[in-house]
């Protein structure tokens, strides 16, 4: 197997075991990806390797898989044309894992990219309706991909749906979505304060600012 898809392979692993919520344990993962005719040590230049590129994140205890960086690099490896498993025995975990990633992960990022309906799919929004889909699209996505457990700061859905709207249309139909009891905006404030990313939140005369939003209705 190439460097790059025993790379791929390890990467799948280590999100199949749960690696973008919780630290996986060194014994844990070596012990799927490490054949009876291979040792750990083999595998260092690999994980030093993914470390240097931010996929994955080394601890005494085990790893644990970025949530950005990590699921692209994944997502690439998967996508190639050279991604194969070599040998006669493939294991029963990688094909179910694929299977996972193919349902939860990939259809979703290479759908994005297809025309709906004959047009764009990053045309303007031009109604409420569009907005509140395309809006739980990204609150979904993000909610999923970096586990905000139901609590998706608003400043990443602005700049998920970008310039597809305006800054005012964004801010009407958002508090519409509350209105409707579809998302509920949260109080609070961002992670480190940033004034940018205070500023891609919202703020209401009543209700003051709000940055997380939390889905009602599935």
């Amino acid at each position: 197997m190439t460097l790059k898809n025993t790379s791929t392979r390890l990467l799948l692993a280590l999100w199949d075991l749960g690696g973008m919520q919780q630290e996986v344990k060194k014994g844990q993962l070596t012990k799927r990806i490490v054949s009876k005719s291979q040792k750990v040590a083999d595998y260092q230049g690999i994980f030093e390797e993914l470390q240097k590129q931010g996929a994955i994140t080394i601890s005494k205890k085990g790893y644990s898989l970025t949530s950005g960086k990590g699921l692209e690099v994944l997502g690439e490896g998967l996508r190639s044309g050279d991604f194969k498993f070599e040998g006669t025995i493939v294991g029963t975990w990688a094909v179910n894992a694929l299977v996972k990633w193919i349902s939860q992960i990939d259809v979703a990022v290479t759908g994005a990219d297809v025309p709906v309906n004959g047009k764009d799919a990053l045309a303007k929004l031009s109604s409420y309706d569009e907005f509140k889909s395309v809006a739980l699209e990204v609150y979904d996505k993000l909610n999923y991909e970096y586990n905000f457990n139901n609590l998706v700061p608003i400043y990443r859905i602005r700049r998920g749906i970008g310039d597809r709207v305006s800054r005012t249309e964004f801010n009407d139909w958002l508090l519409e979505t509350q209105a409707d009891d579809i998302l509920q905006l949260q109080g609070g404030s961002v992670e480190d304060s940033a004034p940018d990313k205070i500023e891609d939140s919202v703020a209401t005369e009543l209700d003051g600012l709000r940055c997380y939003a939390t889905r009602l209705k599935p």
